[in-house]
């Protein structure tokens, strides 16, 4: 049975987590604040998420277009949590960036891009479960950088380009024992400049530190393995740009299992208590077919089994003047 849960501000300002089953109704889980809270009491009471919800019985119908939606998981301290990601995980994902590392080459060489590409389709889903060949990853930020649904998607004054990259994060807590606990998948956003990052491949890491956004919704259980979505631009309310997307691990050269291996093989994500939320890539980029976004285009990612899109509009940061003091 599908399950997906919803954190929310009430009228007054109230939060709520509400479950949303396979009949499309939200409803309340009845003393539930927060998803991580209703986590770690599941954890204390050695239950799974969606036993907890269900323990926790039917509360009143929530109509979702009437409350304020959070993103799907948070921290009250957003220092302890992580936005981390792995890229070119998926089949097809290396032509894009092919393309904008190639321009430098001047030789035909294959592209440390699409060198790390082959070793992921080659090494990333080993079928006997041992440790395959590591991605590529990245650090996007912490708690403050995530944006809540519909909220802009603001990039720095600084920036070059502000570009969408919609894909699923998988969502975890760190439980007591120092074990990383998948609580479920969200649609995102894993807003970027591309710009920056063709520049030099170095620059990637600059590339990614920006905000990012989740749809919702956090789907409890297994993702499906064939995730097929829709990534747009809207402009002036009409679509600039429209294209399908496919994620899931039919899609992905490397299994989740591996990606989640080469994160948390660090000791320093697996402090207890902390959430992370990992982007798991993509292979559509309107940047690669001549995108220029500007600010108030509407980036919307829709795809099933996810009910709500990822909506989000973009805005542009004032300048900041950077001042560094000595004692």
């Amino acid at each position: 049975m599908r399950l997906s849960l919803v954190q929310y501000r009430d009228a007054d300002g109230v939060r709520g987590v509400a479950a949303i089953r396979e009949d499309g109704q939200a409803r309340m889980v009845p003393g539930a604040v927060s998803v991580r809270a209703l986590a770690l009491d599941a954890m204390a009471a050695g239950r799974g998420l969606a036993d907890a919800v269900a323990a926790a019985g039917d509360g009143a119908i929530i109509d979702l277009d009437a409350v304020t939606l959070l993103p799907p998981i948070d921290h009250d301290d957003p220092a302890h949590l992580a936005m981390t990601g792995t890229g070119l995980t998926h089949l097809g994902s290396a032509e894009g960036r092919d393309k904008m590392h190639r321009a430098a080459k001047v030789d035909a060489a294959p592209t440390d891009s699409m060198k790390m590409f082959l070793m992921g389709v080659e090494g990333g889903k080993p079928a006997d479960g041992s440790e395959g060949v590591q991605p590529e990853w990245f650090y996007k930020g912490d708690g403050s950088c995530l944006v809540a649904p519909g909220a802009p998607l603001l990039s720095p004054s600084f920036a070059l380009d502000a570009g969408e990259e919609p894909e699923i994060a998988g969502i975890y807590l760190i439980d007591a024992a120092g074990v990383p606990v998948r609580l479920g998948f969200a649609l995102a956003n894993e807003f970027s400049d591309h710009v920056t990052e063709r520049g030099n491949y170095l620059w990637l890491a600059h590339s990614k530190l920006r905000p990012a956004a989740l749809g919702p919704e956090l789907l409890v259980g297994d993702l499906p393995d064939d995730v097929r979505g829709t990534s747009r631009i809207l402009r002036d309310g009409a679509v600039i740009w429209e294209k399908p997307f496919l994620s899931g691990e039919a899609n992905m050269s490397h299994s989740i299992a591996n990606l989640e291996h080469h994160h948390f093989k660090y000791g320093l994500f697996r402090r207890p208590g902390d959430v992370h939320v990992h982007f798991y890539g993509t292979a559509t980029l309107s940047f690669s077919e001549g995108v220029q976004t500007q600010a108030g285009d509407v980036f919307e990612i829709s795809a099933a089994p996810f009910t709500r899109p990822v909506l989000n509009p973009i805005a542009v940061a004032e300048p900041t003047p950077v001042q560094i003091k000595v004692l």
